[in-house]
């Protein structure tokens, strides 16, 4: 059988959340680091979007066309769907997944909006910085409310929307740092160290080579 070509950037964070759901749920692809400043043929020709991740699930026979997903919220619901032994997508609850999958939304159309204007306000250092934070803020309150009843963001184990809001929460805490590290928002910053300090995320984050320089495949994936 063929491995999917995952097409990523290492540091994206929709590419960062494709990597973390296909490490969980144990499926394993071929990855092709990339730098968006030089983007091969073949990802242009998969996905005319041209933007991470893209994930190529090569046809096996000659009857099955390929298929390309360059969503990575989509890419996370493949990856489930094949094989989610931790249960991420909590098959038990008939309202558990619109529920992620709405709150996913809501993050990317709105918090990543307002996150990349607070990140614009310290990089350029606009005296809008405050109330630019405060306006990501709303957003960590509800978060933090979630996780004061039990230890994930959906239940006592880790989901879907764990993995979805992991890479935005983390670029969040690097704008100011020493605020956030004093923010009154304790079980969000114990929340993101548990991801941060395991070993999903540091395989997840692993440097490859560029593919472009090498056009050579790196596994990428679990093994369990």
């Amino acid at each position: 059988m063929t491995l999917p070509v995952l097409y990523s950037l290492r540091n994206c964070p929709y590419a960062m959340r494709a990597r973390l759901a296909i490490y969980a749920s144990g499926q394993q692809v071929h990855i092709r680091d990339l730098v968006l400043s030089n983007k091969p043929a073949e990802l242009l020709a998969a996905s005319p979007k041209a933007t991470v991740p893209v994930l190529v699930i090569k046809a096996n026979t000659v009857s099955e066309q390929c298929q390309v997903i360059d969503e990575s919220l989509a890419i996370m619901q493949w990856a489930f769907s094949q094989t989610d032994p931790n249960d991420y997508l909590h098959n038990q609850s008939t309202t558990a997944l619109s529920e992620m999958l709405a709150l996913i939304t809501q993050f990317d159309t709105e918090f990543k909006g307002l996150l990349e204007q607070y990140r614009c306000s310290k990089r350029y250092h606009e005296p809008t910085l405050t109330q630019d934070r405060q306006a990501c803020e709303q957003y960590l309150t509800e978060l933090e409310s979630r996780l004061s009843q039990h230890q994930f963001l959906m239940s006592n184990k880790p989901s879907l929307l764990d993995l979805a809001l992991v890479p935005f929460i983390r670029q969040f805490a690097r704008v100011e740092r020493q605020w956030y590290l004093q923010a009154p928002y304790p079980k969000l910053r114990q929340w993101l160290n548990h991801y941060l300090q395991s070993k999903m995320f540091t395989k997840v984050m692993a440097k490859y080579p560029l593919w472009i320089e090498l056009k050579q495949d790196h596994l990428f994936g679990s093994t369990h």
